[in-house]
């Protein structure tokens, strides 16, 4: 399936598993430039290898072309001077600009208001919440037009150059687009239907999220016309986090069981997240920004 992201330069926190893999490997086949951003350098390189499609990391034998569009950054979003770092390298191989940034990382905890310590808040909110916003603040330089910036080489970039980096691309553009009026920067954040609705057992994690949907609303404000931002709120989703959560529960269900709590009758899988991470993304959707959209087989529906 094409996106239009052919040679856009995009950025995936929690790009190792999970919603962020998928929507990595989406973007990496669509032939964009995909950078993961994780903590742990072993799962990235591990990553790297399922995205191309090589299992044996001992090897790690790819050709030149798609190695050089797919590179994992090891950076903690939870510190400034990380995605800071992490924002300059994929900016530097992106030729100075960043295209479209993913915010995926984030974790979860299930427990009720009287059993959450001080530690577990504040780690909940230092990732989902703190690590979103130090990514959008460190990309936010990159994506910003550049009409007069000078090359790598320090030269005057072309009328026709300074054209894309205003505008985006031909190639990315839908027929009956004004490339005056379109904006190819995009940032995506991953919420949660928890941020939107609520749930049982996990107050501090629901607050998150909904402090990613509030972040996105006002960011997508702030950021016009120059930056788009969105927010999707995915409900159960088939990921080793929901393998782990399972697990903790012991076997009191099963993701068939949860799944019979959804409309659809069953939870999404990673993938079909992705497919609408980078729908967003698209320069299809250009006149889309604060938008909440809920991938979440109709349970927010049901109120």
């Amino acid at each position: 399936m094409e996106y239009g992201c052919r040679n856009k330069t995009v950025v995936i926190t929690g790009g190792t598993s999970g919603i962020g893999l998928a929507a990595a490997r989406a973007f990496w086949l669509d032939g964009a430039n995909v950078f993961l951003v994780g903590r742990d350098r072993g799962r990235g390189m591990k990553a790297l290898t399922r995205i191309i499609g090589c299992e044996n990391t001992e090897k790690f034998v790819f050709p030149a072309s798609d190695l050089a569009r797919l590179r994992f950054i090891a950076a903690d979003v939870t510190r400034q001077a990380d995605c800071r770092m992490a924002a300059l390298t994929a900016g530097y191989y992106g030729k100075g600009k960043i295209d479209i940034l993913v915010n995926s990382a984030g974790i979860y905890r299930e427990k009720r208001l009287e059993r959450v310590s001080v530690a577990d808040y504040n780690q909940i909110m230092d990732v989902n919440v703190k690590g979103t916003f130090l990514m959008i603040q460190a990309c936010q330089p990159y994506m910003l037009p550049r009409a007069e910036a000078p090359d790598e080489a320090g030269k005057e970039i072309s009328a026709e150059a300074a054209e894309e980096n205003r505008n985006g691309s031909a190639a990315n553009r839908i027929e009956g687009q004004d490339p005056k009026t379109i904006k190819d920067r995009c940032i995506v954040n991953i919420a949660s239907d928890a941020g939107i609705g609520g749930n049982y057992g996990c107050p501090v994690y629901c607050a998150s999220k909904g402090a990613v949907v509030s972040l996105t609303k006002a960011l997508a404000l702030d950021m016009a016309p120059d930056i788009r931002v969105n927010c999707i709120c995915p409900g159960d989703v088939d990921t080793p986090l929901l393998e782990e959560q399972l697990k903790k529960a012991a076997g009191s269900y099963t993701k068939e069981e949860m799944g019979e709590g959804y409309p659809l009758g069953r939870i999404a899988s990673a993938d079909e997240v992705a497919h609408v991470i980078c729908s967003v993304a698209s320069p299809a959707n250009a006149f889309m920004t604060g938008a909440i959209i809920p991938v979440d087989g109709g349970l927010t529906a049901m109120g």
